[in-house]
């Protein structure tokens, strides 16, 4: 398959100033909730890499990065169920305020394997800011503490989501039929 740089024509589509506002929003709603407690933003890779990006520019104050990667996808367009930790962190979350920065939310089942992997690591406290939602696929009800959008039973890509690994660099989140 090689990458389409034209819009998809299914149900979602999400333009590049559309997303950029919420992420503005979400980025000052972030400031103001961690103010002068110097969070510790966890981007789940790899499709959460540019929203985790533009979001830890938007919100402005000290904060600590780090990530790491799941694998229930493979190259499917529908998770296998099984969750698989990848690539682990690089720094403890002993007392920190973590905020968990997730691509999309679909069936639940990795976010509720994160959560209890993270909670375990004993942080103050554990957020979670997800770009995308899909809370008509949910198998595991899991907490979206800072959400972008909610969207319908799409296969949707763009803004580092992949289309068979290609057309994560596209600046706005389309779908297909």
């Amino acid at each position: 398959m090689t990458g389409s740089h034209q819009p998809g024509s299914g149900p979602v589509q999400i333009n590049q100033a559309q997303l950029q506002a919420r992420v503005n929003e979400l980025g000052t709603q972030l400031r103001r909730d961690y103010q002068g407690q110097e969070p510790h933003l966890i981007c789940v890779l790899n499709g959460a890499f540019m929203f985790h990006a533009d979001l830890v520019r938007a919100m402005g104050i000290a904060l600590t990065v780090d990530f790491l990667q799941t694998s229930s996808y493979g190259d499917a367009k529908q998770s296998s169920g099984e969750v698989k930790l990848v690539k682990d962190l690089s720094f403890p979350l002993s007392g920190r305020h973590v905020v968990l920065v997730e691509d999309i939310v679909d069936t639940g089942i990795t976010m509720h394997y994160l959560l209890g992997y993270l909670s375990g690591r004993g942080p103050a406290s554990l957020k979670v800011a997800a770009l995308l939602s899909k809370p008509s696929r949910r198998k595991i009800e899991v907490p979206v503490d800072y959400l972008g959008f909610t969207i319908p039973d799409a296969f949707v890509y763009g803004y580092g989501l992949d289309r068979g690994q290609l057309d994560r660099n596209l600046p706005f989140i389309t779908s297909q039929e």
